[in-house]
C-alpha cells in the first residue's frame, strides 16, 4: 500500500512538471498571429511596416511578459513565419527594430524557442 502511494505521488509530481509550463503560457498563437497579421504585407517583401503592424508588434511585447510567455510567442511566431510561403527573411529578423522594439530572439524558423531564458 505505502509503495502504490509513493508511486502515485511520484507520478502526479512528474504530471505536474510537464504540464505547468503549458499552463503558465497566457499567450495564445491565435493573438500572436492576429496582432502580426497587419505585418503580412511588409514580412512578404512589401513596403512597411505599417503603424498597424507596430502597434500589433508592440502588443505582443507588453504580452509576453513572462519566459514561459516569451517562448510561447516564439514558438508561435516561428510556426506562422514558417507557413508564410514568400516569407523575406531579411525582413522578419528586422521587424521589431523598424518598430523601435527589442524581443529576446530572431523571428526566423530556425530560432530554438527553448533558449529564451529572459
Amino acid at each position: 500500500m505505502a509503495r502504490s502511494m509513493k508511486l502515485a505521488c511520484v507520478v502526479v509530481v512528474m504530471c505536474m512538471v510537464v504540464i505547468a509550463p503549458m499552463a503558465e503560457g497566457a499567450i495564445s498563437c491565435g493573438a500572436v498571429t492576429g496582432d502580426l497579421a497587419p505585418c503580412l504585407t511588409y514580412l512578404t517583401g512589401g513596403p512597411g511596416p505599417s503603424p498597424q503592424c507596430c502597434g500589433g508588434v508592440k502588443r505582443l511585447l507588453a504580452a509576453a511578459t513572462t519566459v514561459p510567455d516569451k517562448q510561447a510567442a516564439c514558438n508561435c511566431l516561428k510556426s506562422a513565419a514558417a507557413s508564410i510561403s514568400k516569407l523575406n527573411t531579411n525582413n522578419a529578423a528586422a521587424l521589431p527594430g523598424k518598430c523601435g522594439v527589442s524581443i529576446p530572439y530572431k523571428i526566423s524558423t530556425s530560432t530554438n524557442c527553448n533558449t529564451i531564458k529572459f
